[in-house]
């Protein structure tokens, strides 16, 4: 079976995947895609097109194709070559118009023909026999295949263990990406939450596709073709497609991968994102954290600060709970960013935070610093400070020092009710906290926190004392 190419519709260049165009017709395969984050897209296709038993050559139309990872996941089917040939270009058009007489553009209303002798150097001969040594004009090409491919082709040869009544191939391809944001309304002690992939695509044109999302950290060990990007008159074109509500995103573990089925197929378009409901909203317990972060380096020295208070943020962290069991909780998220909202006097709901949050397993909490406080501050200050040399244990080891430092920290509240607030001080290697006017609570072995109850517009004062040898 060698079904030869033959010229198609124009519309078949915007379809991502397999085009078979044949004496019979145009048969259009079903499409299936897992997108990647980075970019990186498995584009499968089951094309209606049987396979004989034995060597068949098909002669197929793709967009995206980087042929060197083409292959078919039908174990009975061998891909044993395929080549693949650009859509054509203006120097390729030419090449193949050699012998052949064009016309050319050489302003509005003027053209003029000649006879294509070669391209480079570019030799054209004239009605009367003289030779032009430049191109006339702008070549003006007729719409015949042998001259102009309107889309990619690909000369593939494959054999066949037995008889197939479809055609099944898939490759990686580039040019579409997604990324995940969740949105939490924040009332108290409760949110809701929200959660949406955003499906873009940067190169390819996709007709009704399965989708798949996946998610996770895979190493890139090759580099693909290069994609087209987008110009400056696409990007402000761009807009934003909301895809029908649908039932919620199925989702299953492969490999040390996530993978999220979309539950509705997907049209895609360069520059068009498309965004679609990753879960139902749901109602989860909230937890906020007002965390002053330590002084102390993690690694390294600690070095003598000047007697002025030195002015520190006080961070605002915001815990989702996801116990197991529960269907938030049992649900992976994958890494994106989350977004946190919470109503006025009013009841508009206003933007409080925004972070980036990784990769979260099922039954764990997801963890995001907002930003800083407004109405809570703090101030730090290092009260004492004294450095000794320590001598070796025995010959040969080097010397090293003991680092004893004193801080104050003062902590003001200007909200009209009274907050929590840690202060945390964590360090690697040998430290201890020798005395503090607040009994410190481990968290690890590296990790040590005072947490302070500051009263209503007024403030707290912590002092404390560490121990480093380094």
């Amino acid at each position: 079976m060698k079904p030869s190419a033959i010229n198609c519709p124009p519309s078949v260049s915007r379809i991502v995947g397999l085009l078979l165009c044949a004496a019979a017709g145009r048969l259009v395969g079903q499409t299936s895609l897992s997108i990647y984050k980075d970019g990186r897209v498995v584009v499968r296709q089951s094309l209606p097109q049987p396979l004989a038993k034995g060597r068949s050559t098909l002669s197929l139309k793709l967009e995206g194709l980087d042929p060197a990872t083409l292959f078919s996941p039908d174990s009975g089917v061998a891909i044993l070559s395929a080549t693949l040939r650009p859509a054509t270009g203006r120097e390729a058009a030419l090449r193949a118009a050699v012998g052949r007489t064009l016309s050319f553009v050489r302003a509005k209303g003027d053209t003029v023909q000649a006879t294509v002798i070669r391209v480079v150097p570019p030799q054209y001969r004239l009605a009367d026999g003289r030779l032009l040594l430049t191109e006339p004009g702008e070549p003006l090409f007729p719409a015949e295949a042998s001259l102009v491919r309107t889309t990619p082709e690909v000369a593939l040869v494959v054999d066949v263990a037995r008889a197939r009544p479809r055609t099944d191939l898939a490759y990686v391809s580039q040019g579409i990406g997604w990324e995940a944001l969740y949105q939490v309304q924040v009332s108290g002690d409760r949110g809701q939450v929200s959660g949406t992939a955003t499906v873009t695509s940067q190169a390819l044109t996709v007709d009704s596709a399965e989708v798949q999302l996946v998610a996770g950290s895979i190493n890139r060990a090759r580099v693909g073709p290069p994609q087209l990007a987008l110009d400056g008159a696409m990007a402000a074109r761009m807009m934003m497609a909301r895809a029908p509500a649908a039932d919620s995103v199925a989702e299953q573990a492969v490999g040390e991968t996530h993978v999220y089925l979309l539950p509705d197929r997907l049209s895609l378009e360069p520059g068009v994102p498309v965004a679609t409901a990753l879960f139902p909203r749901t109602s989860v317990p909230v937890k906020q954290d007002l965390i002053v972060p330590g002084v102390l380096p993690w690694q390294g020295w600690l070095q003598q600060t000047p007697a002025e208070p030195n002015r520190v943020p006080v961070q605002v962290w915001y815990t989702l709970k996801r116990d197991r069991g529960t269907p938030f909780g049992d649900r992976p998220l994958p890494a994106g960013t989350v977004q946190l909202f919470q109503a006025d006097s009013a009841g508009r709901l206003l933007l409080i935070g925004e972070a980036t949050s990784g990769h979260t397993a099922p039954g764990r909490d997801l963890r995001v610093q907002s930003g800083d406080a407004f109405d809570v501050t703090a101030e730090r200050v290092q009260t004492d400070f004294k450095q000794e040399d320590i001598p070796p244990a025995r010959p040969g080891l080097l010397r090293h020092s003991r680092v004893t430092a004193a801080f104050k920290v003062t902590i003001t509240n200007a909200k009209p009710v009274a907050v929590a607030v840690d202060v945390r001080e964590s360090h690697y290697g040998v430290w201890r906290i020798l005395e503090s006017s607040l009994p410190p609570e481990k968290l690890s072995a590296t990790e040590q926190r005072f947490r302070l109850s500051v009263p209503a517009n007024g403030e707290a004062t912590l002092t404390y004392t560490v121990q480093i040898d380094q």
